[in-house]
Formats: C-alpha cells, sequence, structure tokens
C-alpha cells in the first residue's frame, strides 16, 4: 500500500480570510485620534457661515458614520480571498503593449482599480468636504494598497494631479471633477487597451512624465521642447524615460518651452475623441510592482495646454510630487504590515522545538521589533495626511521628505526580516513574500531617491525656517517623556547647529529627524510599551539605521578607491 508522504502536519494555513482594519491596532487608534469627528468640523464651518449647529453636527456625524463604514468595507476586502485571487491574477499576467499607443490589463487589475475608484482612493478628497477627508483616504489607501500594491500607482498619482492643477482655473475645471469622481471606467470595456472617447469614463485617472535618460532627478537637463501653437497649445517633441501608467487619461509633463523648462496638461485622446500623438517604445520590465504599467515614450506634435507659466514647470509639478510622496510612505507602510502580519501569523501557527515560534524567546524579539518599526510608520503617515487635512504646510515641508527617506528605506529590511521569518517558504512565490519584497524598494526610489529627499530637507532648512520651527512645535510635546527621545531631539539640535557639516551628514540628518518625529508621536499616542521600546531601540544608536550615515571623520575618498568597480 503506498504511502502517502506528501502530508505533512506543522504547516500554517494562508493568511485568508482576516479583516485588515480590525487587526490593525495603530491604524485604529490613529484613525481615532485624527479621522472624522463632527466636534472639529463643526466649530470650523460655524465660525465660517454662522451654521445651525445642531444641523451641521448631523451631517457631520452622518459623514463620519460614511467614512467608518467605507474604511471598514476596505478592511473586510483588502483580507478577503477574492483579493488575494485579484492581486495574485494582476501580478502573474503583467501588462503588455497593444500596437505602440495602448496598454491592456488583466482583468484583475481593473478590478483592484474600480474598487480603489468606487471608495474615493484617488482624487476625491480634494473636493470632498467630508470631515478629515485626507485621513480616511490615506487609511483607505494604506488598507487596500496591502491587497496589491501596483494599482495604487495611477490612483496615487491622480490624487496628486489635483492639488497641481490649481494654478489653471480653467484645467482644474476641466480636469478636477473628472479626477475626483467615483463613479467609475466601465471597466469590462478597456480590459483589451481599447481607446474610450474623452466622454466614455465618468472618472478619469491621471499619469506623470518627468524624467529622461539623461536627465534623472535633474530636472533641469530635460530636452523634451514644447512650441506654443497658433490657437494657445502647444506642441511637444521628445521622449520620456518614465512615463507612468500609460493608459491614463491625462498627463502632467515636463518640456522646454520658449520661457524655460514649464509643465503642460497633455490628454490621452484630444477633445474631437482623436488620439494625441504619442508611441509607447516599450513597457518597463521591473524588479517588482508587475502588475503596473511603466513605459517609454516619445512625442512627435502631441498637443499640450500650459499649466501655470512658462519657466515655472518644477514649481507648478512639484505639488502632485509632493502628494505623491505621501503615497509613497503611506503604500511602504502598507507593505510594511502586510509582510509582518504575515511573519506574526505563521509564527502564531508553526511549531519548532516544541513550541510555537511566536513563544520562542528570540523570536518573539524579532517579531516584535518589526512590529514596532511597522506601527511607527503607520503613525507617520496618518500624522503626514491629518497634516494635508489641517494644511499645515510648513510641518509637511519638512516632514515629507524626511519621512519618505526613512520609512521607505526601512521597508525592505523589514520584508526581508519578516520574510526570513517563514524560513524557506517564504522565499516560495506561494507564499507572497516575493511579491512583497520586489515592492519594497520601490517607494524609495520613485518620487526622488535617499539622497534627493536628504537634499530637499536641507532646501527646506535654509530657505524655510517656519518649517523647522513646526518640527520643534510637534516633537517639543513630547519632550519631558522618554530620556532616550529627549537626549535624540538634542542630537538634532547640536547636527543643526553646524551647517557646514549638514550636506555631508544630510542622510543622517534627515534619518534622525524622521526617527525623532516618530519617537514623539508613539510617546504621545502609542501604548507605553510600543513606545519604549522605539524609543530605547531606535533613538540611542550611535550610528544610523540607513546606509549614507558615516560619520564625518570617515576618509570616503580612500574608501571608495578601495571599492571602484574598475
Amino acid at each position: 500500500m503506498a504511502v502517502m508522504t506528501s502530508r505533512v502536519p506543522d504547516q500554517p494555513p494562508p493568511l485568508v480570510p482576516y479583516d485588515a482594519l480590525q487587526t490593525d491596532a495603530a491604524l485604529r487608534d490613529a484613525l481615532a485620534l485624527w479621522g472624522a469627528s463632527t466636534r472639529g468640523a463643526t466649530d470650523v464651518r460655524i465660525r465660517a457661515g454662522g451654521v445651525d449647529a445642531e444641523e451641521l453636527d448631523k451631517g457631520c456625524r452622518d459623514q463620519a458614520e460614511s467614512a467608518a463604514a467605507r474604511l471598514a468595507e476596505i478592511g473586510a476586502a483588502a483580507g478577503s480571498e477574492e483579493a488575494r485571487a485579484w492581486a495574485l491574477a494582476a501580478h502573474g499576467n503583467p501588462p503588455r503593449l497593444v500596437g505602440d499607443s495602448d496598454v491592456a490589463f488583466d482583468p484583475a487589475w481593473h478590478r483592484l482599480l474600480e474598487k480603489a475608484i468606487r471608495w474615493g482612493l484617488h482624487g476625491t478628497p480634494w473636493l470632498s468636504d467630508e470631515p478629515a477627508a485626507h485621513v480616511t483616504r490615506a487609511a483607505g489607501f494604506y488598507l487596500w494598497s496591502q491587497a496589491e500594491a501596483g494599482h495604487g500607482c495611477p490612483i496615487s498619482m491622480t490624487y496628486a494631479a489635483v492639488p497641481a492643477l490649481r494654478v489653471s482655473e480653467p484645467l482644474f475645471d476641466q480636469w478636477a471633477p473628472r479626477l475626483a469622481s467615483t463613479a467609475g471606467r466601465a471597466i469590462d470595456a478597456v480590459d483589451d487597451g481599447e481607446q474610450a472617447s474623452p466622454g466614455a469614463y465618468a472618472t478619469c485617472l491621471a499619469g506623470m512624465g518627468m524624467t529622461e535618460v539623461q536627465g534623472g532627478s535633474d530636472l533641469r537637463g530635460t530636452t523634451t521642447r514644447a512650441e506654443p501653437s497658433a490657437d494657445g497649445t502647444y506642441r511637444i517633441t521628445g521622449h520620456k524615460w518614465f512615463f507612468s501608467s500609460p493608459m491614463s487619461d491625462v498627463f502632467l509633463v515636463l518640456a522646454q518651452a520658449p520661457g524655460g523648462l514649464s509643465c503642460f496638461v497633455v490628454p490621452r485622446l484630444l477633445p474631437d475623441g482623436t488620439p494625441n500623438p504619442r508611441r509607447l517604445v516599450r513597457l518597463k520590465d521591473k524588479l517588482g510592482n508587475r502588475s503596473n504599467a511603466s513605459s517609454e515614450v516619445e512625442f512627435d506634435g502631441t498637443v499640450g495646454w500650459l499649466l501655470g507659466e512658462e519657466g515655472r514647470g518644477i514649481p507648478t509639478i512639484i505639488a502632485m510630487v509632493a502628494a505623491t510622496r505621501l503615497d509613497c510612505v503611506l503604500g511602504s507602510a502598507a507593505v510594511q504590515r502586510r509582510a509582518v502580519a504575515e511573519a506574526i501569523w505563521w509564527a502564531s501557527h508553526r511549531t519548532a522545538f516544541g513550541a510555537l515560534l511566536r513563544d520562542q524567546p528570540l523570536m518573539r524579539n524579532v517579531l516584535a521589533d518589526l512590529a514596532v518599526e511597522q506601527e511607527a510608520a503607520t503613525w507617520l503617515g496618518l500624522r503626514l495626511a491629518k497634516a494635508v487635512d489641517a494644511d499645515e504646510q510648513a510641518l509637511l515641508r519638512i516632514v515629507l521628505p524626511s519621512a519618505k527617506y526613512l520609512v521607505c528605506k526601512r521597508t525592505p529590511t523589514v520584508v526581508a526580516e519578516a520574510l526570513e521569518c517563514l524560513g524557506g517558504n517564504g522565499y516560495v512565490d506561494d507564499s507572497g513574500m516575493p511579491v512583497l519584497y520586489g515592492e519594497a524598494p520601490l517607494n524609495s526610489i520613485w518620487e526622488g531617491s535617499g539622497s534627493v529627499q536628504a537634499l530637499d530637507l536641507l532646501r527646506a532648512l535654509r530657505r524655510e525656517p517656519q518649517s523647522l520651527e513646526a518640527w520643534l512645535l510637534e516633537v517639543g510635546e513630547a519632550r519631558g517623556e522618554d530620556p532616550h527621545l529627549d537626549r535624540a531631539i538634542d542630537d538634532v539640535l547640536t547636527m543643526l547647529s553646524d551647517p557646514d557639516e549638514q550636506e555631508f551628514r544630510a542622510r543622517r540628518l534627515t534619518e534622525r529627524m524622521a526617527l525623532v518625529l516618530q519617537g514623539a508621536l508613539l510617546v504621545r499616542h502609542a501604548p507605553p510599551q510600543v513606545a519604549e521600546a522605539f524609543c530605547a531601540g531606535r533613538l540611542d544608536l550611535d550610528t544610523g539605521v540607513t546606509h549614507g550615515t558615516l560619520p564625518r571623520s570617515v576618509t570616503a575618498d580612500a574608501i571608495l578607491q578601495r571599492s571602484f568597480p574598475l
């Protein structure tokens, strides 16, 4: 009689279904603190217009209940078997080029995208009067990104395009309502890359074209040209090495106009329904984010509308970049959360040496450390969204680059450690961990890599002193609550006192400022055991927790010469 050797015990079941919101204590605590509250909205609106308080309170309560119900739906969906199946299909069947101008996606990708649109995770908050609209949206984006991250790229860019359009009232009025609509995109009509007429979609998506082969992050190297036409539009000629989400309906594109580097609104289809001239050279074959289309494009007489003034392209598009950086933090926090959840689930169902893995002292240390890291990222991401709701521009100016730097750089390390908790099983695609690992480095690169964020923070410190004041006020609220935190704040102040050292150690400063803010948020709002573990484990380090944080005393040239690959 044959023996069934394949029936092996002690294999944890998949983590489905589960509720991504109800099992995330940090997110729920942050929402309780900064989510929709009737009192705050009522006070503001009464001061603005003398509205009847009782009627307004009811309206605010209804909106808050609607937001809570929406997040509950997203949380349940994110951990569902259906969402996991969609994610596997979208990742396993990447988009493909159709002809030289269209892109076809797996139907599962459209299902994921349509859900995000229906929940208003794209441009909706900018036109919403819902209390804490950006916090609610941030929480939803964070939850749904745990299901599958690739479709979040066009969702994020659509969210980010709306504030950039504000510099032109006609273009804002034309595009913003469609970028904020939750009506949907008739997804069954676009599965095969089919073009649609300008009015076919109640909801439109936005993309971006900035990076060129020779330019990279130095956008001043842009060679794409834009020549004015008699009808007030421009004809754009050139290329973009990264043209994100090419199936989108409208793009913000940088090009050299007669007056200098400028920003243009470039629709996929012209007002008469004909395709706007462009050629998609290829779709990128990427390390991760494989469900999403990233392309190279060539423009040849492509029609664009000037957004803002000629020569003001970078300041114009930077509003879009800033908003996408928020989503880089939220998306990375989501990847961390999913990875940590998978690791804890595995350790809670797997035995080794006579006990559950989670009960082994060393594994408990590892899991706790991962959980603290992920919770700190979640609190920081939601605090950024709260700053958007409150229009705290000075704080955002300094915290966005530092948060993106730290959270996005830590994510590959977190995912690698979580993957290792599953052992060899974590290295197999069936576990889902390799997909997370491929996704993990992405947000640290997109919208400005680590050094770009560090230099951006230095510019804010030098040009906008109010941003440092806002940061000091924020972390000062936690002064005296934890000795590790107090010493870390003093460490930052010491670094800030020596401007000659700042650029060489800009990464160290950027990292430190983000860590201090995370520590302050946890000390003020998280359970004491979480705050104490974070402050003791992160803020007393003599060296940095990311690369590029060496002290000034090192001889960098000698080290580089020794390792030069020639």
